[in-house]
Order: C-alpha cells, then structure tokens, then sequence
C-alpha cells in the first residue's frame, strides 16, 4: 500500500493561453469521438495549445465538417479527418496521447452505470485499435462509466500484450474543476488559487473530495462540508437536469479534459512536478483501481502520491466508495472478459 503523502494539485483553472506553455516537443494527438458533444469544444480547445503539432480527429460519423470548421482556426496545430472504423489506423500511428471522449450522454433520471452496455462496446473497440496502432500513447479514456471503462482498456491491452498500466488513465479532473468551483464561490477565494483534490472513482459516491485538504486551507463547518460534498459528488446530474433530456456535461468536460491533456503532454516533453488526480491502476485502498494525485512523466504516472490524511468525515464518507468501486471495476473487467 502506498502511503498517505500529503499533496498539493497543480494547476488550477485558468485562461486557455495558459493550459500549456511552449513545448520542447510538438505532439500528435487523436480524440477519438471528435464529432460529438464532449468532443467538438475540445477540439476547439485542443486546437490551440502550442504542445499538439497534428491533432488527428477521429468520428464514425460528420468527422468532416468539424475538422473543416476547426482547421480554419489560426494556430499552428495541423489537424486531419478520419472517419469510420478503416480510418482508425491513421488517426492513431504515431499519436503520443489519445482521448477518448466517444460514447453516448446521459439523460434525465440516468446514472453514468446506465450507459455502460453501449460505452462499454465503443471503448473496447477503440482501445483495441490503440493497442495494435500506438501502444506506446497516453490513453486518457473520458467516456463513461469511467470507473468501468478504465478496466475495460486494462484488459484489452493485457490481451494485446502491450498493457503498461502508467499509459492507461481515467480523466476525473471535471470533478476536482468543480470542487475548485464550488469552494471558491462559497468561501469567497481566487478560484485561480483553489485546488481541492477528489480522490474515489467517478460516478455519484465514488466521488470524495476531500475539502480538508483544499489550498488554500479553508476551514467548513459540518454543515458545508455535507452541503458540498453532494453537490461535488452529484453536479453531473446537476447539469443533466438544467439541459433537460438534450444532453450532459460538455463544455466544462472539453476544458477538464483539455486541461489534462496539457499536463499530460507537458510531463511528455519532460516538465516536472505535473500533477493531476486520475483514475488509474492503484491498490491505495485495495480496490485495483482508484483515483489519486499522481506525478505525470515521460511514460505516463511517474508516481501515485497517495490520499495524504483525511478528516474523520472523508474516512466514514471512503467506506462508502471502496464496496460501490469495487463493484464499478468488476462490472468492467467482466464485460472485457466476456464474463
């Protein structure tokens, strides 16, 4: 078990200049589902940072019209169309990161396990595809059930052969972008200097931040610290509901994912001291998988920083998680199992 290392986040929200800085080594990039909801803003986003030289925009379907669209933006970053199952070879030989954002929303009344059946499929799909044409890339999965969809990849690239556990992360970071959110409104702080960790899984009780460790350190009552880890914990359903049946959280997804991504790429190009909580291969709490600060490097995780020390009311609230996630994490491994 790795132990309990007190972290500090790096990198708080902040304007898209400063997703990244100019990069040693420019990158190529495939978001795969680049047609859809979560995919087109980041895209759009993705465009503009200065560490991605070709971004390869892959869909089954209206892959043109975006890539047409977002070509005509004035920045250097190349980008390609690749359509339909055929053309996934292209979009990923020589990618040193893809993100697979693909997969269906939810709806009103819908949990994130609800989409499982038909994300599932897509996932194991594209990451088998990843497996066989850039085994070497950071494959940052967003689709969810995130806390099903990680194993998922696992085991298709253990059945590849290929399987490094470092390159294979689970993008949790809208939840620590809305903890940072939500913090800073009800303490009345600089939300560009707010980090809250949230440490679990990525679905509903999965879901822990943990406020006592926020930065700057900002004192809760019981009260608060109830009030805000539901919201942090259910703000996906919060925006679920607001668009009422026409779709899910997309816009703040595309800037988490973006956000990651340029701390992915930064490590990549050998900056130090680039940390993002993800969802990844872990024994922190015995479940296989769960989601941590973790150091990003060259070849992905360069090291877990474990949960640090947690109040009484993270530890009760961590009892709940671990039996939900383990069972999140069988469900996927079973499904790419043929169980």
């Amino acid at each position: 078990m790795l132990s309990r290392t007190v972290f500090r986040l790096q990198g708080s929200s902040k304007a898209i200049r400063s997703f990244s800085v100019a990069a040693q080594h420019q990158q190529k990039v495939a978001v795969l589902g680049a047609a859809g909801g979560i995919g087109q803003p980041m895209s759009l986003l993705m465009k503009q940072l200065p560490a991605i030289s070709h971004l390869a925009l892959f869909d089954i379907v209206n892959t043109p019209g975006v890539v047409a669209d977002i070509s005509h933006i004035c920045t250097p970053a190349k980008v390609t169309s690749h359509q339909g199952p055929d053309d996934l070879q292209g979009a990923l030989e020589g990618c040193a990161a893809v993100v697979i954002p693909a997969g269906v929303p939810r709806k009103p009344g819908m949990t994130r396990d609800d989409l499982f059946n038909t994300n599932a499929s897509i996932v194991q799909t594209l990451t088998e595809a990843c497996a066989k044409f850039c085994p070497k890339a950071i494959i940052c999965i967003i689709s969810n059930p995130v806390n099903s969809t990680v194993p998922i990849a696992s085991e298709v690239f253990k059945k590849a052969g290929v399987y490094d556990p470092a390159r294979i992360l689970g993008v949790t970071t809208l939840d620590i972008v809305r903890a940072n959110t939500f913090v800073a409104e009800a303490k009345g702080l600089n939300v560009d200097k707010v980090n809250v960790p949230v440490i679990g899984g990525h679905s509903g009780v999965t879901i822990l931040p943990l406020l006592s460790q926020t930065k700057p350190k900002a004192s809760f009552t019981d009260e608060e610290t109830e009030k805000l880890t539901d919201r942090i914990q259910n703000a996906g359903t919060e925006v679920v509901n607001a668009k009422a049946g026409s779709g899910s959280a997309t816009l703040s997804m595309a800037y988490a994912g973006t956000k990651f991504v340029s701390s992915v790429l930064d490590a990549l190009n050998g900056k130090k001291g680039m940390v993002e909580c993800a969802f990844v291969k872990s024994d922190i709490c015995g479940t296989g998988y769960f989601a941590s600060p973790v150091e990003l490097g060259p070849n992905g995780v360069k090291t877990n920083l474990g949960i640090g020390q947690l109040s009484a009311y993270e530890e009760k609230k961590l009892e709940e998680v671990i039996p939900e996630l383990k069972k999140n994490i069988q469900k996927g491994e079973d499904f790419a199992l043929g169980k």
